[in-house]
This record gives structure tokens, sequence and C-alpha cells, in this order.
């Protein structure tokens, strides 16, 4: 069921390093967002797909994990994942390049869970470094960072409490927790 689905897919940040995904495995996830609606058709957006443990250890210095989580700085080693998905966006398109981005990224996220797997995805990327470490397209410009393993952690949604408190957390046995605003708050005409 797709509630089933989009409930397990939360934002991981921890995970089994050791269980590496394969390139094919990560082009099938790209295939899903291959077939997703685009803005005009236009079908700009691109991929650049990491699974070997040298890349993924030359793009983690560069991704900024959990903003809220001011004392952790990121997956050790041994918790990374073990794969990535560059989105990236041509640097002259629409203005619907991030609509088309946030289908993608979404549809590729709920693949992955689907085949037991999570991530996370990473807007917070020293961009400019991930273009050259990888020597990217430059008429190319990188939209997100998907992270993608298997997870190792619990991700717990919560009800807000206090509609100005946001910020998700962790608890003492580590699991984290996520607020999410009730259903009676988004709706105007609920």
């Amino acid at each position: 069921m797709i509630y089933d689905l989009v409930e397990r897919n939360r934002s991981y940040r921890r995970f089994h390093e050791s269980q590496r995904i394969t390139h094919q495995e990560l082009t099938e996830l790209v295939g899903l967002a291959r077939i997703t609606p685009s803005a005009a058709n236009l079908q700009n957006v691109r991929y650049y797909l990491i699974n070997e443990k040298s890349d993924c250890d030359a793009i983690f210095p560069h991704l900024k994990w959990a903003s809220y989580l001011r004392y952790w700085e990121g997956p050790v080693s041994g918790e990374r994942p073990s794969a990535y998905i560059i989105i990236l966006v041509p640097a002259h398109t629409t203005k619907f390049h991030h609509i088309d981005t946030g289908i993608a990224a979404q549809t590729i996220m709920l693949g992955a869970v689907d085949r037991g797997l999570g991530g996370c995805m990473l807007a917070s990327v020293d961009k400019p470094a991930v273009q050259h470490t990888f020597n990217l397209p430059i008429d190319m410009d990188v939209a997100l960072v998907l992270a993608i393993g298997y997870p190792a952690e619990t991700v717990i949604i919560d009800s807000i409490e206090d509609p100005d408190d946001v910020e998700y957390w962790r608890d003492d046995e580590g699991c984290h927790h996520v607020p999410k605003r009730r259903l009676e708050e988004l709706i105007l005409n609920y």
C-alpha cells in the first residue's frame, strides 16, 4: 500500500556501510525516475551514480548532515551510505527543474524503500567541490545528492506539540524522532 511505503520513506542518516549497492540497482532506481512526469516533457534531469567505496569516500566530506543535530557531524565510518545518486540539472533551464528534481528524487527514494533500502536527500552540499571531484559537466548544476544504503537506525514520526518546534532529535537509544504537523493544521478547510 502506498501509505506504508511513504511512511517507511524517512530521511535515514546511518547505514550498514558494509552492505554494498550495485551500479545496476542504482540504474534501476533511476529507471523509475525516468518514467515520471516532467514539466513540458523536457526531461532535463541527469544523474551521476556512485557506488564504489573510493567514490563514496570522495563525496562524503562535501556533504552536510542533519543541521538540527548541531552536535553531530554526520555518520561515522561504518555507518555511511554505500551509494549516492547526484541529481543534476542544466545550468540554464526552466524554472520547473526544481519540481522535476523533487519528483525524481522522491520516486527514487520510494523505489529504494521498496527494495529494503533507505536514504536521505541532501541539498546542503559543497556543489562546486562535488562538481570538481567527479568532473561533472560544467553546463550542469548539482541540484541534490541522494545518499542511499541499508538503514541502521530507527526513525519515528511524532506529532508536533509546539507549532514552532519542528526540529528533529535523537533519544537516548539513538532513535531519530521527526515531528510532523497534524492534518488539521495542514488542510485549511479541514
